[in-house]
């Protein structure tokens, strides 16, 4: 499998979960948030009662499908949208079936 595949293959199990997609759209949103402000918004918008760690975790798999972007402000970690992935598989793979 190439390298394309993999990614487009690690994009598609990230999307794959709810809560990832909440969290995009989330992101979409209101772009450079901390975990904190991730998960007050999920629990206060949708309901969702889940932990801080749990909510991490879902930002690891969607860091490493390269759909965030982290940085650092002094010791607080933000999270921002990278749409790149989802428009490089929409024009390699998913338009091909609009």
């Amino acid at each position: 499998m190439n390298a394309q595949a993999r990614q487009f293959d690690a994009v598609l199990q990230a999307l794959s979960d709810q809560t990832r997609r909440l969290i995009l759209d989330e992101l979409r949103l209101r772009p450079e948030q901390t975990l904190f402000e991730i998960c007050v918004r999920l629990t206060e918008k949708h309901q969702l009662n889940l932990t801080r760690q749990a909510i991490s975790k879902h930002l690891n798999v969607l860091e490493a499908a390269l759909l965030i972007r982290t940085t650092w402000k002094g010791r607080t970690k933000i999270h921002s949208l990278d749409s790149g992935p989802i428009r490089k598989l929409y024009r390699k793979w998913l338009g091909k079936y609009l």
